[in-house]
């Protein structure tokens, strides 16, 4: 990591401030080379005013530098940034000026990666910094932010510390059987062992609001043709995003799309209307309201239920959360909420955007504000599985101590324990896996 790399860090797109980033070994003295002010003497994090030199030395901006010497920056290491006028041209030669002065081309995310290679970040803090910069909602940068700061590392680490104690007393008495050393007791470490699998048992549980924090809802809207399916889609997404006549069966397939409704995520899939038929777009329908998070019913509230409606309900109570909509209010209502087996029912108009703000409350209590945003979640699939089976991995341990199994016996689970907390910290993880993660980000980050 001794190379000096540079990038842009704020993309491609004309803006108020652009900002070109170097680290590494000789990045001051590189960064100095372009620049019309003396760097070297800098004093930490203070911004300081110059002109940024291109290869020919002509001024090409008026701009600040600011230098962070290791191990105090972001990659632990020289860091310098210059903060120009966003304008892409002035940013492509301000890094061709880099480049020709002896700095290389970072690589995707490489600022991060030389982060958590120098112990400034674990891997749980750098891979929420690419889902800090992914975050669509606020509470998902909220608990992205939780856990950059570490909210993550201080659940794991205890347990990660526990394991280490009873694999080294184990193996400290093994090795040195002439030392004054406690002799190692299995039922000894038993509450330990509890105390850790309730704490990555706890953990497991905040997965399933993780991945719709991190994903969003998966959300079907269903019904019989023509009750305003594609209509109410348009609604909520703000524009003309499925097609909408007063043909039945006009939508022959699912239409996705994605909407902010309050502070929960949708992914709307808006299905072909659901009837008896053979139809590849009715299977998809029926495919996507079996997988979906939560289900909107619309029923045509100008006309009685149907059989068609009634079916359709009965497929929707298996959902795990479901909400029906009374559609076209507006025409006057022969369906009454109490007909419909629901603990949500709301009329609303598609046409009119009568009780769009109802559903978006609605839906916001279903979801939202489940338990607190601060990082305690977890989002990641990855870390997921690690987790999962360093769960597993100890109720096997706590399994072989009822059996009474030996004590080398029962290590074997307890560093298969370890192996897979150190994949979430990355202290075990495999370079590959590393640089998959990595290849995640952005140039610049």
């Amino acid at each position: 990591m001794s190379h000096t790399i540079a990038a842009v860090s704020t993309g491609n797109q004309v803006s108020a401030i652009g900002i070109l980033r170097l680290s590494g070994e000789g990045c001051i003295e590189i960064a100095e080379k372009v620049f019309s002010r003396p760097l070297q003497t800098s004093p930490n994090r203070l911004l300081v005013l110059g002109e940024l030199r291109d290869i020919q030395g002509r001024t090409i901006d008026q701009c600040m530098a600011v230098v962070s010497r290791a191990p105090h920056s972001y990659t632990g290491e020289d860091t310098v940034e210059f903060h120009c006028h966003g304008s892409p041209a002035v940013l492509a030669e301000g890094l061709r000026s880099l480049y020709a002065a002896g700095a290389r081309p970072a690589q995707r995310g490489e600022f991060t990666k030389r982060a958590f290679l120098n112990g400034k970040l674990d891997l749980t803090q750098a891979e929420a910094v690419i889902d800090l910069i992914e975050a669509d909602t606020a509470d998902a940068a909220a608990n992205a932010a939780g856990q950059v700061g570490g909210r993550l590392q201080k659940v794991l680490l205890p347990v990660y510390d526990h394991l280490t104690d009873l694999c080294s007393h184990f193996h400290a008495v093994l090795d040195y059987p002439d030392e004054d050393i406690e002799d190692f007791g299995l039922s000894n470490y038993a509450a330990s062992l509890r105390s850790d699998a309730k704490s990555l048992y706890a953990l497991l549980q905040t997965y399933g609001q993780g991945r719709i924090l991190r994903q969003g809802v998966k959300t079907a809207i269903v019904g019989r043709p023509n009750v305003g399916k594609s209509s109410l889609l348009n609604a909520l997404v703000g524009f003309d995003r499925a097609i909408v006549t007063d043909i039945p069966g006009t939508t022959r397939d699912t239409v996705e799309e994605s909407v902010l409704a309050g502070s929960t995520r949708l992914r709307l899939v808006d299905t072909a209307g659901i009837h008896q038929t053979a139809d590849i777009g009715v299977d998809r329908s029926r495919k996507a309201l079996e997988e979906a998070d939560l289900v909107l019913f619309v029923c045509d509230g100008s006309v009685p239920l149907t059989a068609e409606d009634q079916a359709i309900i009965e497929a929707c109570l298996d959902a795990p959360q479901a909400i029906a909509l009374i559609n076209k209010c507006d025409l006057g209502t022969q369906v009454e909420p109490s007909a419909l087996p629901f603990l949500n029912v709301i009329p609303i108009s598609a046409a009119t955007g009568d009780g769009l703000e109802l559903l978006r409350g609605c839906i916001d209590d279903l979801f939202a504000g489940e338990s607190k945003c601060d990082g305690s979640i977890l989002t990641n699939p990855r870390q997921y599985d690690a987790c999962r089976r360093a769960y597993e991995s100890l109720l096997s341990a706590l399994q072989g101590l009822k059996l009474g199994v030996t004590p080398d016996a029962l290590l074997l689970d307890v560093e298969a324990a370890m192996e897979a907390i150190g994949e979430v910290t990355g202290a075990t993880v495999r370079e590959d896996i590393t640089n998959r993660i990595f290849e995640r980000f952005c140039v610049g980050k």
